[in-house]
Formats: C-alpha cells, sequence, structure tokens
C-alpha cells in the first residue's frame, strides 16, 4: 500500500465571501515539493438529506427548479445546515417538514455520510431515513424554493432512476441505501 501525503496548506484567503457563496483560493505544497498558489476551494454548508417512506409505501420527493443546473429535478427532500448549530438529523425532519409537510413518525436514522465533490467542495451530505411519514403541517419555503411535493410509490423508484426522471447524486446514493436498509429490515 502505498504512503499517501496530505497537501500542506500554506496561505489561504477568501476571494469570494458573501451569504450565497464563498470561494476560497489556497496556496499549497504538494508531496513533491512543487508550489500550488491558486487552488480554488467552494466553502459549502453540510447538506441533510432524508429518505421518508409513507405508511403506503411511497418516497416523498420534491421537484424544483434548480438554477445551477438550469433544470426543473426530481430529488429527496434537503437542505443546508451548520453543525455548530444543530445536528444533521434535526435538519433532516425539519428540511422534510419545510419543504413537504410531512413529519416522520418514527426516529430518523442515519443512512451515511457521504462527500459531495471533495476535490473542491468543503461539505458533506449527511443521508438519513425516515419511516411511516405523515402530512402534519403546511409547507414553509424560503425565498428561493418554489416546491412541488410528489409521492412515488417505491416499486417505482429504481425505474424512475433507470428513465433519468431521478439524476440528482445526493438522491440516488439516498434511494439505494434507503431501499437496502428496508429491504435488511425484512
Amino acid at each position: 500500500m502505498k504512503n499517501l501525503t496530505k497537501w500542506k496548506l500554506l496561505r489561504s484567503r477568501f476571494v469570494l465571501n458573501n451569504k450565497w457563496c464563498q470561494i476560497r483560493q489556497d496556496e499549497i505544497e504538494l508531496p513533491s515539493g512543487q508550489i500550488i498558489d491558486d487552488f480554488f476551494v467552494n466553502v459549502r454548508p453540510n447538506i441533510a438529506l432524508v429518505f421518508a417512506t409513507t405508511e403506503q409505501e411511497e418516497l416523498v420527493f420534491v421537484r424544483q427548479y434548480r438554477h445551477g443546473s438550469g433544470e426543473i429535478l426530481l430529488e429527496l427532500p434537503a437542505g443546508t445546515f451548520n453543525p455548530a448549530e444543530e445536528s444533521g438529523k434535526s435538519a433532516a425532519a425539519r428540511e422534510l417538514a419545510e419543504e413537504t409537510g410531512y413529519v416522520a413518525a418514527e426516529e430518523i436514522l442515519e443512512l451515511a455520510t457521504l462527500y459531495d465533490n471533495p476535490v473542491k467542495d468543503t461539505n458533506r451530505i449527511y443521508l438519513y431515513f425516515a419511516k411511516n411519514v405523515k402530512l402534519a403541517s403546511k409547507i414553509q419555503l424560503d425565498i428561493t424554493e418554489d416546491i412541488e411535493v410528489v409521492l412515488v410509490p417505491l416499486a417505482e423508484v429504481l425505474l424512475k432512476i433507470a428513465n433519468r426522471e431521478i439524476c440528482v447524486a445526493g438522491s440516488i446514493a439516498a434511494i439505494f441505501l434507503g431501499l437496502d436498509f428496508l429491504n435488511k429490515q425484512s
């Protein structure tokens, strides 16, 4: 096994630092000794994403416009959070309720923690599982959100991935992990 070494951070500064976007310029020294003075990093918040099923064995999705891709996408409920202020589990429950009106009837369980894009992004995606969610409140959307709640029978979810109706990476990872978790409980 090769002995890998982390890069050495020599200097770091924000070249863009506002509410919506933070970009850091790092000067780094590679293990070879070569210096790179303009390695740019997107400083992004962590994301809590929830695989939530109803008693009717439907998976709760949101359909919404995503400006970065310029597309209207079908994905699992998710949102950003700051771990110093709230847990991922709490953020998952909050986002599920805010975006869909559904609340967990049982304990929300952690499925996995993934790196979103570890080459250039700092954030992680925390994936959660909620079974037997119930519609309990009105949705409460942020200013940038316009969401349609979509319930998809569990039996149809993989076909929607194969047909490219579901194409958001974090949602797909959570779907496969959530379906595996359900199968192990059966």
